[in-house]
C-alpha cells in the first residue's frame, strides 16, 4: 500500500519543549506530514514563535502553548486550549526535558526534584490529560523522549538517568493500559544528538564519545524526528510499549 503524501492529515499534535532542538525538528516534521501542531514552551517565547512560524510555513496550523509541564494547573490549561481550538489532541510527544548534572554526593535535593519534575512528572501530567481526549476518540499516539542514559546510566547524571529510565517504565505501563482503545505508547532512547546540550561539550569529550558510536557521527534532530513521525503515523499501528534507540549504535 502506498503511504499518503501527508499521513497525518487531519490529526492534531502537541510537542512539549518544541521551541528548539529536537522538539522543534519534531514539530516541523509532523507539520510536513499534515498534522496541526501545538508548540509548547516554558520560557523562550521568541524561539517558540519562530518554531510556530516554521510550522505554518510548512503548510500547517500552529498553536503557541506556554506552560511548565511540571505544573498540573498549567498543563490542564494548555490542554483546555487545544480542546477549544482543535477538539483535542491525537498525538502527544513528551519531549520537554532538563538536566542538572553532578555527582551524587554533591547533588542537591532541588536539582534532583527539578529534573524528575520536568522529565518524568511532566510526561505523566501530559499523558494523563491527553489520554482523556484519545480515549474519547478511540485513537491516539503517545511518544515519550527517553534517552540512552536511561538505559545505560551515566556517572554524574543520577537524576537524569532515573527520570529517563522512569519514562521507559511509564511507557510500558501506559501501553498496556491504553491499548484496548487503539492508543499506542512508545519511547525513543536517543544517543548523542547534535543539539545545544551536546554543543557545550569540549572537542576532546566529543572526540571520545564519537569513538563509541558505530556510525561514527553524532545524530541530528531530524534523525529523531523521522522516527517520531513514523510512530505517530498509520504504519506504526502495531507497535506499542517499545523503547527504540536512535543512537548510531552507541548502545551495542
Amino acid at each position: 500500500m502506498t503511504q499518503p503524501a501527508k499521513p497525518l492529515q487531519g490529526k492534531t499534535a502537541l510537542v512539549t519543549g518544541a521551541s528548539r532542538g529536537i522538539g522543534r525538528a519534531i514539530a516541523l516534521r509532523l507539520a510536513r506530514d499534515g498534522a496541526k501542531v501545538g508548540v509548547n514552551y516554558r520560557a523562550n517565547r521568541e524561539a517558540a514563535e519562530s518554531a510556530a512560524q516554521a510550522v505554518r510555513e510548512a503548510g500547517s496550523e500552529a498553536l503557541l502553548l506556554p506552560a511548565d509541564v511540571a505544573d498540573a494547573a498549567q498543563v490542564q490549561a494548555m490542554f483546555q486550549e487545544i480542546e477549544r481550538a482543535w477538539g483535542g489532541v491525537d498525538i502527544l510527544v513528551n519531549n520537554a526535558g532538563v538536566n542538572r548534572d553532578g555527582l551524587i554526593i554533591r547533588m542537591s535535593e532541588e536539582d534532583w526534584d527539578a529534573v524528575l519534575d520536568t522529565n518524568l512528572k511532566g510526561a505523566f501530567l501530559c499523558a494523563k490529560a491527553a489520554a482523556r481526549s484519545m480515549l474519547r476518540k478511540r485513537w491516539g499516539r503517545i511518544i515519550n523522549m527517553s534517552s540512552v542514559i536511561g538505559v545505560a546510566g551515566n556517572a554524574g547524571q543520577a537524576n537524569y538517568a532515573a527520570s529517563k529510565a522512569g519514562l521507559i517504565g511509564l511507557t510500558r505501563a501506559l501501553a498496556k493500559e491504553l491499548a484496548s482503545r487503539n492508543i499506542t505508547v512508545n519511547a525513543l532512547t536517543p544517543g548523542f544528538i547534535d543539539t545545544d546540550m551536546v554543543s557545550v561539550m569540549s572537542e576532546e569529550a566529543r572526540a571520545a564519545v564519537k569513538t563509541r558510536i558505530a556510525l561514527d557521527r553524532f545524530g541530528t534532530a531530524d534523525d529523531v524526528a523521522a522516527l517520531v513521525a513514523f510512530l505517530a503515523g498509520p504504519e506504526a499501528a502495531y507497535i506499542t510499549g517499545q523503547a527504540i534507540g536512535v543512537d548510531g549504535g552507541i548502545a551495542i
